[in-house]
């Protein structure tokens, strides 16, 4: 599993509780998942963490056995959207789901509140507001994922059918008919842009110093200026957060089966779930990963400041649902570059 996932409250709150002691490999990536068991054919690991749009990467390696979700008592706590992922990219064979999810991150619409206010009542943005003419010249965005927020967009205008940016992932020939679409846009409203950024820092220096003031962002550095009490907002824009999972998928050769059902049905229980996020009211004394959890309602036993901002970011309108990255072929990474670069390069 990911270093920060397991929080020292959770492992010692589990052992008190079961009297389990886990194991813990950290791993740098999904390829580093993918390389160790691949070595022992998933010998000497009964849990592993892929991220939920690799599943293609896992489908015909025979690494994973399918959950049998009659042992996991909990997985009614676990969002419906989320689940559902493992359930359609991730049922092998037709046998069950080999990967459920556990911890999520997003990108949306971060602003600065002293210079500007989202047209919808003041509190709901768009991936459009971006490309709007009073942002000529104040938007910073990751060009591939920002690209993608205008497809999204697109979709909503009538330039792109409903559902498009996600039907591009099934063949080549699809994605570069719609990409072609959203690379002219992108193009030709170049002048939107005042930064492209590759990292965190980029996007904390940009909003407060650089002369943006919409932009397309991790939520991490947003929400880090928001709790210095920089006139900064992150929320969930109208055509759904781009959103990441990190997931939990069985070995198909684990030894510590009924342990293993245990940790993830523990995971699911709301209390441990929530002060995994940030350690609740104990703070550093638990420990957190610092991200969202896949269990709904966690964020109420995270601490007040974590479940303050949830609700400001992902519940100030009900209609908004998660973008979830869509398990990825091996031929669009490459794809998506010859028209990012095209719009880099314009």
């Amino acid at each position: 599993m990911w270093s920060g996932y397991l929080p020292p409250g959770l492992i010692k709150s589990f052992k008190a509780k079961t009297g389990i002691d886990i194991n813990h490999t950290s791993i740098r990536s999904n390829e580093d998942i993918l390389d160790r068991m691949k070595v022992t054919g998933g010998k000497g690991f009964d849990i592993v963490s892929p991220t939920s749009m690799r599943s293609l990467q896992w489908s015909s390696l025979n690494l994973l056995q399918p959950f049998d979700y009659t042992r996991i008592k909990n997985l009614s706590n676990v969002h419906d959207q989320l689940l559902a992922i493992g359930d359609a990219e991730w049922n092998f064979g037709a046998n069950g789901a080999h990967w459920l999810p556990h911890i999520w991150g997003s990108e949306g619409i971060a602003w600065r509140t002293d210079k500007w206010t989202p047209p919808r009542d003041g509190e709901i943005p768009s991936f459009g507001d971006l490309w709007q003419p009073d942002m000529t010249g104040k938007v910073m965005i990751r060009p591939h994922s920002g690209m993608l927020g205008v497809g999204l967009f697109l979709e909503t205008t009538g330039a792109l059918s409903p559902g498009a940016m996600r039907q591009a992932y099934a063949d080549e020939a699809k994605m570069r008919k719609i990409w072609a679409v959203v690379s002219d846009f992108c193009v030709k409203n170049k002048g939107q842009i005042k930064l492209f950024w590759n990292d965190a820092d980029r996007q904390r220096v940009g909003m407060m110093s650089e002369g943006v003031v919409v932009g397309q962002l991790w939520e991490s550095p947003p929400i880090a200026l928001m709790r210095n009490g920089d006139p900064v907002q992150y929320r969930a824009p109208l055509e759904g957060p781009l959103v990441w999972v990190d997931g939990m998928s069985l070995s198909a050769r684990a030894e510590n089966l009924e342990a293993a059902y245990s940790f993830i049905d523990y995971c699911f229980e709301l209390e441990p779930a929530g002060k995994s996020i940030d350690g609740g009211s104990e703070g550093q004394l638990w420990g957190g990963h610092g991200y969202n959890s896949a269990v709904t309602g966690a964020e109420r036993y995270a601490s007040e400041r974590y479940a303050k901002e949830f609700a400001s970011i992902y519940s100030r309108s009900p209609q908004v649902k998660l973008w979830i990255w869509p398990q990825e072929p091996h031929w669009y990474a490459g794809v998506r570059s010859e028209y990012t670069n095209r719009f880099i390069y314009a």
